[in-house]
């Protein structure tokens, strides 16, 4: 593939300017159509059908391509045929490479619980802006993803202070044939085997991860979220108050680095003061134990009253640090804000050194103090749950035409939920198998085990983790049942959207209808996460209750139950364990293959492209916005091109780049905005992100965005897992919506189509007719003094192969659900 740096030539155009052959030097004004492709991205040559490409503009990140032989298209003199059709230029914006480039990606997956939880940040309820809730809301979920942040110090301390230099290091069973802890090991009685400098050297560990999130941070920032927009002001017509702009036009949306810089420095405080609080609490102990003298205590007191003033200043800055998206957000934060990690890497220094005095008599046994951490936590976290639930439920009842919000506007804190429960597995898995290294698979509470394992609640989530994995088969099961029930209501109407066939293939009718009710699955996910999410916090509950109450693993607390229910409490332990510890290896090996492997970590970047599309306001350490690059790249191309060639543009985004594509057209100023149509196919536009994030994408918003443009078309499937309708109609009566297509185009063996066509589905929309026709009416649009074709679109419409057929009647409920 050729990808020479070229730049498309670029000139100012005479407006007065007619397309006269006699002057076939000047420019001309000619259409261009910008594909943006969706999620698992594509190449170049593949979205233009073309091996030979080059590139306009853009870096190895992110680019716009065209065919070589269109690189000059601009200069070229118009067709001498007068009236003759021209198609549009064709540009690709291609942008995989933010989510699936080189071999780092595969780092992120270890930040999956906090993409997660700032996915919970914008799915609040539609409420009018400016209601107090708001607040309230944005604030628990940034606390919320600050006691993620506390979770993974806190899983790091258990498996270095804890597993590895308190109880392994300390007991001659567990450390003799392990030379790699042969300085730390008691038995050699050297200056590293006093415990607390075994705990001084193994904070190390968990000091290198915070590190390795700080630096993730502010890396891919600098990488892929630093693109400023347009130096224009986008603004909205003249039928758009300014109090009702969606938030996705105001200018520093998509540009915001203070607020990402101010939760880095309170996140990487709060992780290092985990570390330098698990040694102050063992000093603590170790001197309230041996008798130490009064120094070594004030000192602790000290220090410890320096960490609980920091860990405040920590939180103050998390809640205050609101997204200011009315302007980019450029200036620099205070002093305070930017010493504030570097103060706490000091206080772990002193208390580091604090911990490393020698202390006479002072052994380690059992486990590390501190070991209710862990239920803390949980508390806190599941309190958090709780207020985030009531906070949407206002905030819900304050919005209006929001029916199709997703879980009944509680998404956000179904997913905050899960976001828990994955931050849960992956420091529980990490220290089940740890121990179950260390230990030689002893169970953990056995009084005969070479060390005292994990924390108690460890083993109780794990034990819980079989009874929610059972209630996901069964709605799995479940699913499996409707996605039947579905198929036997469509299968009838089937050949009746194909006319001409005489004799339709009952199996290949089945296969359609199978396509169709297993796309129609996408509209039951809000069920599926409400029942789980609702199971994870009672499951949840039960095993802090559990821990709380017996201080026995669940094996050892049921001892005196009747043998059955003992054997199934054993049995879940030990499977959930093993299930643990097997998904944060699954997680490992998934991020191997994807260093090494191209193809694999395009697979994951499938996951980052639909969870990394929202900046990080919540979490920093969330792996980076893709859309803070992107967008603006494709603001910046459709201003400064239709500025410089008084041209007409057709943006036209497929699946996930029709999400793209739309916040780019919000970014807009009017003139530009006026010359641009929007063509849009397999788009989640409503059928996702209208239900999942209704205040940025919810009926009003939409609404909003097609009255600022109505050149615009949206095409989709009733065989199409992800896109949908956008479910709106314009202000004079035009349908945005052109669907359903059919799929495959035609249902037999024809003269024209001798071999069996193709279902579709989510891809290549390109290859129905009615493509073409569309893209042609918005550009007639955007031209009212030019003529249309003959046989316009309407007419082609009509008479394509692939013209919306009437709905299944067991499909209706897909339509209106």
């Amino acid at each position: 593939m050729d990808t020479t740096h070229r730049s498309a030539p670029a000139t100012t155009p005479d407006p007065d300017s007619d397309g006269d052959t006699a002057a076939p030097h000047r420019p001309r004004r000619i259409a261009l159509e910008l594909l943006v492709h969706g999620v698992g991205g594509t190449t170049p040559a593949e979205m233009l059908d073309d091996p030979r490409v080059v590139r306009v503009t853009g870096d190895d990140t992110a680019a716009i391509y065209r065919r070589t032989v269109d690189a000059d298209a601009e200069e070229r003199p118009p067709d001498p045929r007068e009236g003759a059709p021209e198609e549009p230029v064709r540009e690709a914006y291609v942008w995989c490479n933010l989510t699936s480039g080189n071999g780092s990606r595969a780092l992120w997956l270890i930040l999956l619980p906090f993409m997660v939880a700032n996915l919970a940040h914008w799915m609040r309820p539609a409420a009018p802006r400016g209601h107090p809730a708001q607040r309230i809301y944005d604030v628990l979920v940034r606390i919320l993803a600050l006691t993620l942040t506390v979770l993974l110090a806190a899983g790091a301390c258990e498996v270095a202070l804890d597993l590895i230099a308190w109880q392994c290091a300390g007991s001659h069973a567990c450390s003799a044939d392990r030379s790699w802890l042969g300085f730390l090991n008691t038995a050699h009685d050297g200056w590293w085997s006093l415990p607390g400098r075994r705990l001084v050297v193994a904070a190390t560990m968990p000091l290198l991860l915070v590190g390795l999130l700080w630096w993730l941070s502010h890396r891919t920032w600098s990488a892929y979220e630093s693109a400023s927009p347009p130096p224009r002001r986008p603004g909205p017509s003249r039928d758009t108050p300014p109090s009702e702009r969606p938030t996705l036009c105001l200018d520093g949306f998509w540009y915001g680095r203070r607020v990402v810089a101010r939760l880095r420095s309170a996140h990487a405080a709060a992780g290092l003061l985990t570390i330098a609080t698990a040694l102050l609490l063992t000093a603590h102990d170790a001197d309230a134990g041996t008798g130490a003298d009064g120094v070594l205590r004030w000192t602790g007191y000290a220090l410890a009253a320096l960490v609980a003033v920091l860990a405040v200043l920590s939180a103050v800055i998390v809640c205050r640090t609101a997204r200011s998206e009315a302007e980019p957000d450029v200036e620099t934060d205070r002093p305070i804000v930017r010493w504030l990690p570097w103060a706490a890497l000091g206080a772990l220094a002193l208390t580091a050194l604090h911990t490393a005095w020698a202390r006479s008599g002072w052994t380690s046994s059992g486990h590390l103090p501190g070991e209710s951490t862990f239920a803390v936590i949980a508390v806190l976290q599941g309190a958090l749950v709780i207020g985030l639930l009531l906070t949407a439920a206002v905030l819900q009842k304050a919005a209006r035409g929001t029916e199709r919000t997703a879980a009944g506007g509680l998404a956000g804190a179904s997913v905050a939920l899960l976001a828990c429960a994955l931050g849960g597995v992956l420091t529980g898995g990490v220290a089940q198998r740890a121990a179950d290294w260390l230990d030689r698979g002893a169970t953990p509470g056995d009084p005969h085990a070479p060390m005292a394992g994990p924390p108690v609640l460890l083993s109780w989530q794990a034990s819980v983790i079989p009874v929610l994995l059972i209630l996901v088969l069964v709605l799995v099961v479940v699913a499996a049942f409707q996605v039947l029930a579905v198929r036997r209501r469509v299968l009838p109407d089937i050949p009746g959207l194909y006319e001409d066939e005489e004799k339709p293939d009952a199996q290949r009718a089945r296969r359609i209808a199978g396509t169709i009710a297993r796309a129609g699955l996408t509209d039951r996910a809000p069920l599926l996460i409400g029942v789980i999410t609702a199971a994870t916090f009672v499951l949840g509950t039960g095993a802090v209750l559990g821990a709380h109450l017996t201080g026995l693993p669940p094996g050892r607390a049921l001892d005196d139950a009747p043998v059955f229910v003992d054997a199934i409490a054993e049995t879940a332990q030990a499977l959930g364990s093993w299930l643990m510890g097997a998904g944060v290896v699954l997680l490992l090996a998934m991020g191997r293959r994807a260093y090494k492997d191209q193809s694999a970590r395009r697979t994951i970047g499938i996951l980052w492209d639909v969870g990394t599309f929202w900046p990080r306001a919540a979490h920093p350490f969330a792996p980076p916005c893709y859309a803070e690059r992107a967008v603006p790249d494709l603001t910046w191309r459709m201003a400064t091109w239709t500025e410089t060639h008084d041209g007409r543009l057709v943006l036209s985004g497929h699946s996930q780049g029709s999400v793209l594509a739309a916040a780019a057209v919000w970014q807009l100023d009017p003139v530009t905005r006026s010359r641009v149509a929007l063509l849009t196919y397999g788009s989640p536009l409503e059928r996702l992100y209208g239900r999942w994030f209704p205040a940025f994408f919810g009926p009003s918003a939409l609404t909003g965005l097609h009255r600022e443009m109505d050149a615009w078309r949206n095409l989709w499937r009733f065989t199409d897992p992800i896109g949908g309708p956008v479910r709106l109609t314009c202000e004079d009566g035009a349908v945005i919506d052109r669907g359903p297509l059919r799929d495959p185009l035609v249902f037999g063996r024809t003269l024209q189509h001798p071999l069996p066509a193709q279902i579709l589905g989510h891809g290549d929309y390109q290859a129905d007719p009615l493509f073409d026709a569309t893209r042609a009416e918005l550009l007639a649009h955007l031209a009212p003094g030019v003529p249309p074709q003959p046989g316009g679109p309407a007419a082609e419409r009509e008479a394509a192969p692939g013209a919306p057929p009437a709905a299944p009647q067991g499909s209706a409920g897909r339509s209106s659900a």
